[in-house]
């Protein structure tokens, strides 16, 4: 994973180069749900681990995993986060599998910490990703599991997905979006995401054109007894990943060029973050049976306290 580099003068210089994308942003062209073309499924899930034969059986091509903990009360949620093991199992069954960071949900949700709050959560993305046999070069999907406001995208989404989005490319990793139709949309729109995976909570029967994923149905099905939700896929590159090779070379089909530096202005309801100015040596820790190295999480420690720093 290579070093994370940040410079108050670089943020400016890719703030500015954002300011000057945004202004020639244009609408987007809205389209029904039938115009898009269905390539397979993959599904997600939480509750459990089936195996990669169960998911093959059932028709799927592959799956959309948690690069996150399990948040407090939310016990039931034992197939998080994904392991080594099960993504070997995947390709050795010739599945696929892309990674997804949500650790709140509804009053804790990550995105109302605003910018902060990638400093929290962006290291956790990336360790766990790794420790999976995650590569570089692929999207990590952050969560914005919710209908917000435009006030709320404006003063806290942005500014989360754009901090996140800055440490996910130190780490060698894309940005990846799951929203409704709306929070896809405006992201696009201020250049912000290579990845979109739509959800259909506020989007109004609408799919986004640049959606590479949509999540059709939840809760409604199983495979091997374990719930799981149901997923289009639309593009060839989805933002899938297999533990040992390399990331796909093709160029997801986008507006957003790069992604643009966190806002140097805080929202008002973002906290700042506490980090260990002198993390030292983290031991090594298992997680469902993945190992995660000490050395990958003062890697994370490190990210964090760089974003920090960029924020105060």
């Amino acid at each position: 994973m290579p070093s994370p580099s940040f410079s108050r003068r670089g943020l400016l210089k890719i703030a500015a180069a954002s300011a000057l994308a945004g202004t020639a942003a244009t609408a987007l062209p809205r389209v029904a749900m039938a115009d898009q073309r269905v390539l397979g499924t993959v599904i997600d899930y939480a509750a459990g681990v089936p195996s990669a034969q169960a998911v093959k059986n059932a028709g799927h091509i592959g799956a959309v995993r948690y690069v996150s903990a399990r948040r407090p009360g939310a016990e039931w949620m034992i197939g998080k986060p994904v392991t080594a093991t099960e993504t070997a199992d995947f390709a050795a069954n010739g599945l696929a599998v892309a990674s997804v960071y949500q650790f709140g949900k509804n009053e804790t949700a990550d995105w109302k910490q605003g910018a902060a709050g990638a400093a929290v959560h962006a290291p956790q993305a990336i360790t766990f990703h790794v420790a999976a046999g995650g590569p570089t070069g692929v999207p990590v999907y952050v969560a914005i599991d919710d209908n917000p406001s435009r006030e709320q995208y404006d003063s806290l989404i942005k500014p989360y997905l754009q901090a996140f989005g800055i440490a996910l490319e130190k780490a060698g990793l894309k940005l990846g979006i799951y929203g409704n139709y709306n929070v896809i949309n405006w992201a696009i729109s201020d250049g912000i995401g290579a990845y979109f995976w739509q959800h259909n909570w506020g989007s109004n029967g609408k799919i986004h054109p640049h959606a590479h994923l949509h999540q059709i149905r939840i809760d409604k099905d199983k495979v091997a007894g374990i719930g799981v939700d149901i997923n289009n896929v639309y593009r060839e590159d989805w933002g899938q990943w297999t533990p040992g090779k390399a990331a796909h070379t093709t160029a997801p089909s986008t507006p957003a060029t790069s992604t643009p530096a966190a806002s140097t202005t805080q929202p008002k309801q973002s906290t700042p973050v506490a980090v260990s100015p002198n993390p030292g040596q983290f031991p090594d820790i298992t997680v469902n049976g993945s190992s995660i190295s000490g050395e990958q999480i003062s890697q994370g420690v490190k990210i964090a306290q760089q974003i920090s720093s960029t924020l105060n």
